[in-house]
């Protein structure tokens, strides 16, 4: 390990990072276990270990402890390097070549199996003693340094007193070595087993070289994500001069200078200057977004086709980009319930695979006879048998057999490789999903509940219609919609913002308050009188606050019809004034809510509003009367849902983060309609990027096929291994056959996993 002042970290998109060089891996297996490993160190906020490099980055919440993480990788039974992480050494270190990694065991190791292979089977030399000295020295250099890795990778984890496929791999063709050098020496005659003791180490080193390669594709998303920030950026000093600095050297309210096609460095607010940006790499969207001075920025996101100057406002791990890079790692590593069955029997997979070897091996050379009958009468059913010409060869080989067919890897990659890809594709379409977890729910989601404001709506009331009213027989000392917008002023929620744009006025309020779901309220003292309490919010909530309402009820029954949403302005216990904000159905609304519905979802409204004006925007949605809820309060929005999931609902509740947190949090699935700004601090397991309803349906699909995905895949590595288990014991399967098939169930499981980066929703 390094010591000294050797710098093993840097400052990202994504936080501090830290990259270690991973020794002893040989699969998807070995690269979950090593990413768990390294998760379970304190501070530590995502890993992803790169199969096809040997490389882990690591990202912390703090300051780095690389020695708890080597300690962690090595009690794992596996060895990690702290790396340099800056300049271009760490680029040529990456570099292809013809012998690094898988592609030495394939390049050597074909070398030497593809001659065996003619001379044996094309010229039929098996039996010629020159040949089988010669098949002898080729293939001892294959054992000693293609079969390195496995026997290594056996030994690191003998040593933590576990075993994995590496174990299976090393015992099946030394068996398959071992008794062909003890026939040769000794001279017993028969078929030697050095061809196949060769193409064993030959065809899973080839089947592990194609499955890294297309694990690299499962990760494109992440990569992507890495390298969409540049490295560096154009900086304003005070004298009006530009720089070109490190982008880690970047503070906070910097000016950083964007002109056309540049990236944008860090997350900020545009000072000065017009364009357009696009933002699709984030959000999904392919449409350009138009940015004026007060606009945010993101980093990663592309400046078009104007110059800008933006001030910067988030850098490293407080930009959205960086939320969003640790999202997407989060849930590429992450489990699913469903996987822990496949846990629980990979955990004894290998050693009772060890013991059907080795019974195996004594039913073949013990019961000679017995397991020949037994393999001749299947041979009806199946297909002719290769029995061995000697007791002893058969028992060794058949072991060695079954030894090399149940290697548990498709059993390992069944669910990390379909998440990976799941999440990936959900991340190309902006959709971010927590977990595997939140994936796995959200494929089993029945009954789908919407808020309103901002959610099925646009988000951007503006008041249509007032009203006013005589208090006492006289008017109020001050004006009642001036009062009205002073008061919503200091609130973020869009209806309150709606209403402050009406006057400019400001009033002395003492007191302000929120009431999260009712309204605002603040104690007002006018000319030296006694302070009054003043409201502005539901009427719901007034009128339980004891305000006489009796004035409103034409103008309520009105504007409710229409879908409007009504406020009042109240002091004490007298109405001043009541507000029709109004609030657009967002375009596909209808559209989302049929398709949702067609896929046999049950769809609800819940909404604080009241109920004329829930049912308005319910029939303009196609949201069923019946399944609309209206005047709850944002804590009753989550008992409801309990209440659903009593009856045996698993309930997904959409909101957009405003006063929502407990709705998210209740439901089995949360799923925010939020920006990219927004991620940090939403309580969901799916966020939608974009703003744009239309990805409800596509994210439940995407997860639907994601879990589908899964089961297909855990159905195929058990049935693989129980069938092929009992062929290789009965002889029906050689070391070679066994060898090439187990490479195919690793490349089956990871191809099906990589067809969901192809998924499309069905309209």
């Amino acid at each position: 390990m390094a010591s000294g002042n050797t710098n093993h970290s840097t400052q990202t998109a994504a936080g501090l990072l830290t990259e270690l060089s991973v020794n002893g891996m040989t699969c998807g297996n070995c690269a979950r276990h090593v990413t768990e490993a390294i998760q379970s160190v304190p501070g530590v906020t995502s890993a992803s270990v790169r199969l096809d490099a040997g490389r882990a980055a690591v990202r912390w919440q703090s300051a780095p402890d690389l020695p708890a993480v080597v300690a962690a990788v090595q009690a794992a039974g596996y060895e990690a390097t702290p790396l340099e992480t800056e300049g271009p050494k760490a680029q040529q270190r990456s570099a292809w070549s013809p012998l690094a990694g898988w592609q030495f065991n394939v390049v050597v190791g074909l070398a030497v199996t593809l001659p065996l292979i003619i001379g044996e089977w094309i010229f039929g030399l098996g039996m010629t003693p020159w040949f089988r000295w010669l098949a002898f020295a080729l293939t001892l250099p294959v054992q000693i340094f293609c079969g390195a890795r496995f026997y290594i990778g056996a030994w690191r984890q003998l040593k933590v007193r576990d075993s994995n496929m590496d174990t299976l791999v090393a015992l099946g063709s030394t068996t398959a070595f071992g008794y062909s050098v003890w026939a040769l020496f000794t001279g017993a005659g028969g078929h030697l087993y050095f061809m196949e003791s060769a193409a064993i180490i030959t065809l899973i080193s080839l089947g592990h070289w194609i499955e890294a390669r297309t694990s690299a594709k499962a990760e494109g998303s992440l990569q992507a994500l890495l390298h969409l920030a540049p490295q560096r950026a154009r900086r304003r000093n005070a004298d009006g001069s530009e720089v070109e600095v490190p982008v880690r050297e970047l503070q906070v309210n910097d000016t950083v200078v964007l002109k056309p096609g540049d990236h944008v460095p860090t997350d900020g607010e545009v000072s000065s200057g017009d364009s357009t940006v696009d933002e699709s790499m984030l959000t999904g969207e392919s449409l350009p977004v138009n940015k004026h001075p007060g606009d945010k920025v993101f980093a990663g996101t592309v400046n078009l086709n104007g110059q800008m100057l933006t001030r910067v406002t988030g850098t490293g791990e407080a930009t959205a980009l960086a939320h969003i890079i640790a999202a997407v790692a989060r849930a590429q590593t992450s489990r699913a319930e469903i996987q822990r069955l496949g846990d629980r029997v990979s955990s004894v997979f290998v050693p009772i695979v060890v013991l059907i070897a080795l019974a195996t091996g004594l039913w073949w050379g013990l019961a000679p006879q017995q397991a020949q009958h037994v393999s001749a009468w299947l041979e009806k059913f199946l297909w002719p048998s290769a029995v061995p010409e000697s007791v002893l060869a058969a028992a060794f080989i058949h072991a060695a057999a079954v030894l090399i067919i149940a290697c548990p890897c498709a059993m390992g990659l069944a669910t990390p490789a379909a998440i990976m890809a799941g999440t990936n594709a959900a991340a190309r379409r902006g959709i971010l999903i927590r977990d595997g977890m939140a994936l796995e729910r959200a494929g089993r989601i029945t009954a789908l509940i919407f808020d309103k404001t901002g959610t099925l709506t646009q988000g951007k009331p503006v008041v249509v219609s007032e009203e006013k009213y005589v208090v006492n027989q006289r008017r109020p000392a001050v004006d009642e919609m001036k009062l009205a917008a002073a008061l919503a002023r200091r609130s973020s929620h869009p209806l309150s913002q709606a209403i402050a744009k009406l006057h400019p006025d400001d009033f002395p309020f003492t007191n302000w308050e929120e009431i999260r779901g009712a309204g605002v309220q603040a104690r007002l003292s006018l000319d030296n009188s006694s302070p009054v309490l003043v409201r502005l919010g539901s009427l719901r909530w007034l009128r339980e606050a004891g305000v006489d309402l009796r004035q409103s009820r034409a103008f309520e029954e009105k504007w409710s019809a229409q879908g409007a949403t009504l406020l009042g302005i109240a002091a004490n216990p007298s109405l001043l004034g009541v507000l029709a904000v109004q609030d657009t159905l967002k375009p596909g609304a209808a559209d989302v809510t049929r398709q949702l519905q067609n896929n046999g979802l049950h769809v609800y409204l819940v909404t604080g509003d009241n109920l004329l004006t829930a049912q308005a925007i319910a029939k303009q949605a196609g949201i069923p009367s019946q399944n609309v809820f209206a005047e709850v309060r944002p804590e009753q929005k989550a008992k409801f849902i309990e209440q659903l999931r009593a009856k045996g609902e698993r309930v997904a509740f959409v909101g957009d983060g405003i006063n929502d947190a407990p709705a998210l949090e209740a439901a089995d699935l949360g799923i925010a309609v939020s920006r990219a700004s927004d991620v940090a601090r939403e309580a969901a397991d799916i966020i939608l990027l974009n703003s744009e309803i239309e990805a409800v349906p596509e994210a439940l699909g995407l997860s639907q096929a994601t879990l589908r995905t899964i089961k297909q895949n855990l159905f195929w590595a058990f049935f693989y291994n129980a069938v092929g288990i009992p062929l290789a014991a009965f002889g029906f399967m050689s070391p070679i056959l066994c060898a090439a098939a187990m490479g195919l169930s690793d490349l089956v499981v990871i191809g099906n996993a990589l067809r969901l980066l192809r998924w499309r929703m069905r309209r």
